[in-house]
């Protein structure tokens, strides 16, 4: 049980950053956002984010998608830094890098384990499939319903610990330990004072050789991880200061799961998981666009039905962005 309930620490890594963030992403054409993705607004050449995530982790949903309070006294949290960039490399195209470091703070049936580490990286690029600004203070025709579209793939790099290196437990870890390539859609549309967000994200591990686990030496053999699949559906609505600074609050849903994998070949359910979430987003956008501050918390409920074999979390996130027009 110790191990099973904490492996998909890793996972929520990177789950409030870069280019796949469950909470929201920004209304990037028209500069400031309302989460911490890294996209580039419109005709900027740069931006600079860097993020703070708290987690907290309340129970567990088992393989059959029951809820599990965790041991009493448990009390178990991972920290991240999260630090990004983002540039111009054509009218159309743009790419980030984000890297984050992790922090686990962990007491679990008398356990207890404090680490820290790099965790795991992700590399992206998108294409913006738009010219203009797409948001609009009024509909005059159906021109101004067009949507802001970006295409994008991001590769997710395991520079952090895994349970495939030299660890004594699941506690300790700090990255999945294989590389990801997803390939990500958003489409975004702003009427003043109004913003919805749809994204997509659909994501393949690639295979990797294991000979030890959790620091002990194995018989060698193929794994890999299930599909990744990731929605989330963001509306928002901006409020417009007398100084021209903005307040923008957005409320988010967001579906994540990931199939079965396999070992040598055979189906492996144990990986396969699933969760549930909502969001609650604040961002704070100077009259320039060219400092956003950004708060958000991310609830999953604790029900049974929720998810699937992965921890129950609140995340709360502060962050900020400078963009480099």
């Amino acid at each position: 049980m110790y191990s099973r309930v904490k492996m998909p620490l890793a996972l929520l890594a990177l789950g409030g950053i870069a280019l796949t963030s469950p909470a929201a992403w920004a209304a990037s054409c028209c500069g400031g956002g309302s989460a911490t993705s890294l996209i580039l607004p419109k005709f900027s050449q740069s931006m600079l984010d860097v993020s703070f995530d708290m987690e907290s982790y309340n129970g567990f949903w088992d393989g059959d998608g029951t809820y599990r309070n965790d041991p009493p006294g448990s009390d178990l949290n991972q920290y991240r830094l999260n630090l990004g960039y983002a540039m111009r490399l054509g009218s159309r195209w743009q790419a980030a890098v984000v890297a984050p470091y992790v922090w686990n703070s962990n007491q679990y049936a008398g356990l207890s384990s404090n680490t820290r580490g790099l965790g795991d990286m992700t590399l992206g690029v998108t294409y913006e499939a738009f010219d203009g600004i797409k948001c609009v203070w009024k509909v005059k025709d159906w021109k101004d319903l067009v949507p802001a579209t970006y295409f994008g793939l991001s590769l997710t790099v395991p520079t952090g610990i895994s349970p495939y290196d030299d660890v004594v437990n699941s506690f300790d870890i700090t990255g999945r330990g294989f590389y990801r390539l997803d390939a990500n859609v958003m489409v975004d549309k702003t009427v003043y004072p109004w913003n919805a967000t749809l994204l997509f994200s659909y994501g393949k591990y690639l295979s990797r050789d294991v000979n030890r686990e959790y620091g002990k030496y194995v018989e060698p053999y193929s794994k890999t991880l299930g599909d990744r699949m990731l929605g989330t559906a963001t509306v928002g609505y901006t409020l417009f200061l007398d100084n021209m600074d903005t307040m923008t609050f957005s409320l988010s849903y967001s579906h994540l799961q990931e199939d079965a994998g396999d070992i040598d070949g055979r189906v492996d359910f144990t990986t396969e998981m699933e969760k549930n979430s909502v969001g609650a987003i604040l961002a704070y956008s100077t009259m320039s666009r060219e400092w956003v501050y950004k708060l958000s918390f991310i609830h999953a409920s604790p029900y049974s039905g929720q998810g699937q074999n992965f921890p129950v979390t609140d995340i709360v996130t502060v962050g900020v962005s400078h963009v480099f027009r």
